[in-house]
């Protein structure tokens, strides 16, 4: 309900009984209700009106897909024609973060037998492992992926 919690609601109520007192509010609430019925009543019939409009072949057309998010997650996700869930079963997470802890503390990356793609591993020197201190001199070792 409009992410109104218990504390918040009980304020309303004290605040509209200190508004318009005891002897009002009964007639206002039946007012408000009224008026909230008469305004969906309203946008059910222009909802009604407009597909009836619209013809046949838009039968299936829900107002709710008007939102973005709503009519991409209907007509795109659900049908999956990206290929997305072959994409994100593809990963193997836990391996390649195994990789990355194994490349970070400096040990040789064990072999997984999970089978997901080996995205970490790329050829020249590897610049996670420590090396040697640098000579006076010597310009320390430059990782583009780090600036």
């Amino acid at each position: 309900m409009l992410d109104i919690g218990l504390p918040e609601l009980i304020a309303l109520v004290v605040l509209a009984l200190l508004i318009f007192g005891p002897d009002k509010l009964p007639k206002m609430i039946q007012d408000v209700s009224r008026t909230l019925r008469k305004l969906r009543q309203f946008s059910e019939s222009a909802k009604e009106d407009i597909r009836s409009e619209l013809g046949p072949e838009f039968k299936d057309f829900e107002f709710e897909d008007l939102n973005p998010k709503t009519f991409v997650r209907k007509h795109v996700l659900d049908k999956d024609e990206l290929g997305l869930k072959e994409i994100r079963n593809g990963f193997d997470l836990k391996a390649e973060m195994a990789e990355v802890t194994d490349a970070v503390n400096g040990r040789d990356p064990e072999p997984h037998t999970s089978g997901g793609p080996d995205l970490l591993k790329k050829s020249g020197p590897d610049l996670l492992k420590k090396q040697g201190p640098v000579q006076p001199g010597e310009r320390p070792p430059f990782d583009s992926d780090a600036t």
